[in-house]
């Protein structure tokens, strides 16, 4: 799939949401540069989690990519033979997955972990957050952002969805390390010079879209309605159709959000931001914890795509999304971490768990199935972003694959994948990971990342903002 226009047909209901638009993809172009003469990469021997529509798994399996995309997923005994110049990998004893997607995190946020615990949203953003944002360099979120990357690569994921400030110095840093990401020009109108910051960000994903990288698929990213006034969002969302690029925001994290939304609005912010036009472009809305019952099918019919981020709302102590609830809405559900600093770190592994095991405190252990924690960490991340081909490991797909090792006393008896994935298996069980047919990881050694280097300026980072 090149970078024209696809249309995508959603029905419109009376309120006049989810009109048909058309918006360009960007981020899935195999003709890229950095696709260009790859050799096909072979995978032998490898249990198979496809994540396709049937939850196919393919016990003794082979895995074929060629210029980053998947051209055989099936029996070994049916592959096609290797030619001299192909990358094979043995993956005898490892299970093959499609590559984990965080759905919503501020990636150099990293430099955050451990320095603002255990506080409420406000008086973590107001009070331990937002003062030293003020005083971030580029070079600090790019070091701090290569941390990030190395951290998600090591755990198995493989696109990241990013709001956060310095867009060009986290652009940079996926450039370098291979991986793919969804990344937003930041937006907020309640601090001096915002008008600047809007044209600013206009500019910045101008470019990103000019530059048609095909592992940066670029996204507006106003930061909420409580810090973005509705003119200016609807300004907003007026670029984003006319540049043609998706929204990431924050919606409806917290009670005090939603109760200040009905003081000031006489309305709840899913609905505020549905009456300005917001979903009338593709919206991944992080959290997302407080709907009401009457905005869960506005999310279902404009397709806005959920960023569940269950350690990040319990650690914060904003409350429990009604996953079982959108699930059974048909709601669009991936998995984040959101920041470092608000959940200390960007294990996507550690989020499939929590989610699985969170909404059966309610009482109901069948809230959600271990194959719907997953599913919400693949394709539920992938439809959140509005990336088709990603989630999957399907012939004609973007070869995004990790590797989990399960030789491991934890992961035993055999046979027992999904729920092993789910509630057994850790991070550091990651052994390999691909992105767009290219090694990253192997044997968990990073091949694009020095991260002695990463973690020395990331301190330089901290001992100056921090003290």
């Amino acid at each position: 799939m090149g970078s024209g226009a696809v249309t995508l047909s959603q029905d419109v209901p009376d309120d006049g949401c989810c009109i048909e638009q058309e918006f360009t993809e960007f981020g899935l172009i195999v003709e890229a540069e950095d696709s260009l003469d790859m050799p096909n990469l072979h995978i032998h021997d490898a249990a198979i989690v496809t994540m396709d529509n049937d939850f196919t798994l393919i016990d003794d399996g082979a895995i074929v990519s060629a210029d980053g995309r998947l051209i055989y997923v099936g029996p070994q005994a049916g592959a096609p033979a290797p030619r001299a110049e192909d990358q094979i990998i043995d993956a005898a004893g490892m299970v093959a997955i499609p590559g984990l997607i965080n759905a919503h995190t501020h990636l150099a946020m990293t430099l955050f972990r451990g320095a603002a615990d255990d506080l409420p949203l406000m008086t973590w953003l107001q009070e331990k957050i937002w003062p030293v944002e003020a005083r971030l360099t580029p070079e600090d979120v790019y070091w701090a952002s290569l941390l990030g990357i190395a951290e998600m690569l090591r755990a198995g994921v493989t696109t990241f969805h990013d709001m956060y400030w310095h867009v060009e110095a986290v652009a940079d840093a996926v450039r370098e390390s291979g991986i793919r990401a969804g990344l937003s020009g930041v937006v907020i109108g309640v601090i001096p010079g915002a008008e600047a910051m809007l044209e600013q960000a206009i500019e910045r994903v101008r470019a990103l879209v000019k530059e048609g990288h095909p592992r940066i698929i670029p996204f507006f990213g106003p930061h909420a309605p409580y810090t973005v006034p509705k003119p200016m969002m609807q300004r907003v969302v007026e670029a984003a159709a006319e540049i043609g690029v998706g929204i990431h925001t924050h919606l409806s994290e917290t009670r005090s959000e939603v109760a200040e939304c009905l003081r000031e609005h006489g309305t709840t912010p899913i609905a505020l931001m549905n009456q300005i036009g917001l979903f009338t472009v593709p919206v991944t809305a992080a959290h997302c914890v407080h709907p009401t019952e009457e905005e869960i099918p506005i999310l279902a019919e404009c397709k806005v795509g959920v960023a569940h981020c269950p350690s990040s709302n319990m650690k914060l102590g904003s409350g429990i999304a009604p996953v079982p609830a959108y699930l059974d809405a048909d709601v669009i559900v991936g998995l984040g971490t959101d920041g470092a600093g608000s959940n200390n770190t960007l294990d996507i592994l550690r989020e499939v768990r929590g989610a699985a095991l969170l909404h059966k405190v309610h009482g109901d252990p069948t809230a959600i199935a271990a194959s719907e924690a997953l599913f919400m960490a693949t394709r539920g991340g992938a439809a959140a972003m509005r990336q088709p081909d990603l989630g999957s490991l399907e012939i004609g797909k973007i070869a995004d694959i990790a590797l989990l090792n399960f030789q491991q006393p934890h992961l035993a008896p055999r046979g027992r994948i999904i729920s092993d994935l789910v509630y057994a298996a850790y991070a550091s069980d990651v052994d390999t990971v691909i992105v767009h047919g290219k090694v990253l990881m192997r044997g968990r050694q990073l091949l694009t990342l020095d991260e002695a280097r990463i973690r020395a300026k990331v301190n330089e980072s901290a001992q100056r903002l921090f003290g």
